[in-house]
């Protein structure tokens, strides 16, 4: 009896450890965020009115939401399965399911396509077909053009840039149908904001990336200010750019004047990292981007026009 319940506890233990995996493959903290960002764009459409008690638009919501987490997932896997050699040379990824071996790459394809192909399905049929079609891809442009190219040159931060600034675009298609004015404000906002976000983490983690042979600073050398020279252009260019939406009729005076405000911290951060270039000045870019995009979004839609 004794025995057959510790067998029993074992397997409990090795399906609680292998859903741990496959939440690794998943990287929910980041599909989370990005996936956030497509259900604001939906919210922003002008075809779209929210309500607390509105159990349709919840049921919509949480299908987007689903359906973009398996699509990020799938690609997130993707991205894994291609860096597992240099994921081993990386503190922060060497524990993760393929370095460490608890995965193969068979059973690891198979849940990347699972999710991703049923994610871009579940958005293509539940939706429209052109949010379908706009998620499949982001997948294929992060998993098979970005990825690999972040060993090859930094011009990888502007590839990925383009399907990390697809979601909020993707959902106003949902919402739409159309990609018009309004989704390609919002990917534009997302873009940009991307830049000075990819390039403070890759300049606090450029021992890491640099020992797995990942090229991700617009410099070889993390000494110089060309760098922060970079992050301060690209958050400069938000600033302007947050004025669009209200001009649009998106949305309000006051969700505008949030996102200016957003956008001046974000520049500001910018700011501090070239004049002190060092790692205190990097993480405040970094939590700055961390503030910046979520803030934004809220901003928006809380006062959509």
């Amino acid at each position: 009896m004794l025995q057959q319940e510790s067998i029993g506890a074992k397997e409990n233990i090795t399906v609680l450890a292998r859903l741990k995996d496959y939440n690794q493959l998943l990287k929910p903290n980041l599909s989370g965020m990005v996936v956030f960002s497509s259900v604001i764009g939906y919210l922003m459409a002008p075809n779209i009115s929210f309500g607390w008690t509105d159990f349709g638009m919840w049921q919509r919501v949480i299908t987007l939401f689903a359906g973009g987490m398996m699509v990020t997932g799938g690609a997130n896997t993707i991205n894994q399965i291609l860096e597992r050699d240099s994921d081993r040379l990386m503190k922060r990824t060497r524990n993760r399911p393929l370095p460490d071996g608890r995965m193969g790459d068979t059973e690891a394809w198979i849940f990347a396509i699972l999710t991703g192909v049923i994610g871009a399905l579940l958005l293509g049929f539940y939706f429209n077909m052109q949010a379908g079609i706009l998620s499949f891809l982001s997948l294929l442009l992060y998993a098979f053009a970005y990825t690999p190219m972040k060993k090859v040159h930094p011009i990888a931060v502007f590839i990925g840039a383009i399907p990390g600034a697809l979601p909020p675009l993707i959902g106003w298609v949902a919402a739409t149908g159309s990609v018009d004015a309004g989704g390609f404000v919002l990917f534009a906002l997302q873009f940009f904001w991307q830049f000075p976000h990819f390039w403070a983490i890759a300049w606090v983690a450029f021992d890491d990336y640099n020992n797995a042979g990942i090229r991700l600073l617009p410099t070889r050398e993390r000494e110089t200010k060309f760098t922060a020279i970079q992050c301060i252009l690209y958050s400069l260019v938000l600033i302007p750019l947050a004025m669009v939406p209200q001009m649009l009729g998106m949305t309000g005076v006051v969700g505008m004047w949030v996102c200016v405000a957003c956008g001046l911290m974000y520049f500001g951060a910018s700011i501090g990292f070239y004049l002190k270039n060092d790692y205190k000045s990097a993480r405040r870019v970094m939590f700055a981007s961390f503030i910046y995009l979520p803030a934004v979004l809220l901003a928006l839609v809380i006062d959509k026009g």
